[in-house]
């Protein structure tokens, strides 16, 4: 345990679990988490963690001005996790500056990373709706051979920067290119531009799908859609009215996000029947339990400052209401590629996946269960990415081989 408060022990946790693929390191991690010690305060976290992310850039500098490429790299890249590790507890309205900078830290390591790489990571800017998404691509080598291409989609909150430690390097691995961007509302569109967020996500994976088809690296044939946390719901919407993707991964599972709620909140049956409509009371008695002693810290943190900032609402009313926007129940049939669902037994989120499941009309389709029992059953397999990515690539290796579930562009 890295912290007696269970966000804090959450949010050091998913720092660490990107040390298999190089963000991180064990001791770095467990001697910032010691200083900061039993605090709950969100300022001891964000300065002791920005402090050990401050000692590696400076060791990212001085290895790069020394000539010493991996070592810079390894060390930028920890650098740029825990920077972004620094800012969770400060999420909300209004935007905490200290996040902003944190955020503009996180990116400038992982950027100097980047170059040191070879092929150096590319840094590009995705044209949409007369501006731009930020993306990375990350080749397999530097042929223009086409190969199978991974195209990810983010969560709920994160950054294009943690969707590569907890994505490329095994797609690298086995041969897929990786291509990865933030959408509306999400790492620097939320932190910095304020985009909002929206359900039609098949309207913004259109333009991403356009510019990847111009690269002659990228396989027309075997371009895959991965969402992940947030995304589970994201990228099974975009596949629904982009038929152009070869196939399809929700991380997890999602459907529609009211059916979630109303199971997830404490409140009777009657006013789940009503929800959104939840009576002034009901309101009143959600917010006071969110915000007292006895709060479960993450559901606070998840709904009064992460869930108002990123669906860009006042008041929970307000955040109940927008979710029935976002829903898989009315164009899940029109899913045409071969998907495979996961469903981690230890993620309330997931819950629904076997519902998307039942309503998918595709050539192929798998629902993925982990457990923990094989160290993998948290949110999106968090603590046992190895596992998840060798089933997932497995599956993917298998589908793309075959001629008949294929579809054209």
């Amino acid at each position: 345990m890295l912290s007696s408060n269970s966000l804090y022990d959450g949010f050091g946790q998913r720092g660490l679990f990107h040390a298999y693929y190089g963000g991180a390191d064990f001791g770095e991690v467990t001697t910032t988490a010691e200083r900061i010690g039993d605090s709950t305060s969100a300022d001891d976290w964000h300065r002791e963690w920005v402090a050990t992310a401050d000692r590696m850039a400076g060791i990212g500098d001085e290895s790069a001005t020394a000539g010493h490429a991996v070592s810079a790299r390894e060390a930028y890249l920890r650098a740029s996790n825990y920077y972004r590790t620094s800012y969770l507890p400060l999420y909300g309205k209004p935007v905490d500056p200290r996040l902003v900078e944190a955020f503009e830290r996180e990116t400038d390591s992982f950027q100097k990373a980047a170059r040191l790489f070879s092929p150096p990571i590319e840094v590009l800017e995705i044209p949409f709706e007369g501006g731009s998404l930020p993306a990375y691509f990350v080749k397999v080598d530097n042929s223009r051979k086409p190969r199978p291409t991974i195209l990810q989609t983010n969560g709920y909150d994160s950054t294009i920067q943690e969707m590569y430690f907890a994505h490329a390097p095994a797609a690298i691995r086995r041969g897929y290119n990786f291509l990865c961007f933030d959408g509306p509302r999400q790492g620097r569109n939320l932190i910095r531009d304020g985009i909002p967020i929206r359900p039609d996500w098949e309207n913004v994976v259109r333009p991403v799908v356009d510019f990847a088809l111009k690269r002659p690296e990228v396989d027309p044939k075997r371009l895959v859609l991965i969402g992940w946390s947030f995304g589970g719901y994201l990228a099974p919407r975009a596949a629904s009215g982009e038929h152009r993707i070869a196939a399809l991964v929700a991380d997890p599972g999602e459907w529609d996000q009211r059916d979630l709620w109303v199971a997830a909140l404490p409140i009777s049956d009657e006013e789940k029947k009503r929800y959104p409509d939840l009576s002034p009371e009901t309101l009143r008695s959600l917010e006071e339990s969110l915000q007292g002693p006895d709060a479960n810290p993450f559901l606070s943190w998840a709904l009064l400052q992460r869930g108002l900032w990123v669906n860009g609402v006042d008041t929970l009313h307000d955040y109940f209401v927008s979710t029935l926007d976002y829903k898989l129940s009315t164009v899940a049939d029109r899913i045409s590629c071969p998907t495979l669902l996961t469903l981690a037994e230890e993620d309330f989120i997931a819950a629904f996946a076997p519902k998307l499941y039942e309503a998918l009309e595709v050539p192929e389709k798998r629902l993925v269960r982990f457990t923990a029992a094989e160290g993998a059953g948290d949110h999106t397999e968090a603590s046992g990415r190895a596992l998840y990515h060798q089933r997932v690539f497995d599956w993917l290796d298998k589908v793309l081989q075959t001629p008949s579930w294929q579809h054209s562009s």
